[in-house]
């Protein structure tokens, strides 16, 4: 059995940094929902519940696509190994895009 040699402080202090944003930017999605039903913008109510639901599932998602990710690095700096490729960005972005859109169709 392989046991993993402990890395570089400098790896795994890089890659909680960039959990840490990614958390950092959940919390921004979840500020924004709790905004726009808390001031009850935009009307009509069905769009606002919508634009809510969209924000809570996209900030979720996130959360735990971003735990992943930190574990799967993390198993690969340990285990010295490439790094995963990064597959949560074409996610991110489909998300953001139906996001602002969403948003463009209620404010204008």
């Amino acid at each position: 059995m392989h046991v993993p040699a402990e890395p570089d402080p400098r790896f795994t202090l890089a890659n909680e940094r960039t959990f840490l944003a990614w958390v950092r930017t959940m919390l921004a999605v979840l500020a924004g929902a709790v905004a726009l039903h808390s001031l009850e913008l935009p009307e009509p109510e069905w769009l606002r519940r919508t634009l809510v639901g969209v924000l809570l599932v996209f900030g979720a998602v996130m959360m735990l696509a971003a735990h992943r990710r930190w574990h799967a690095v993390d198993r690969a700096i340990r285990l010295g190994e490439p790094l995963p490729r990064f597959t949560m960005g074409t996610v991110m972005t489909g998300a953001v895009v139906v996001t602002a859109v969403l948003l463009v169709v209620a404010f204008v």
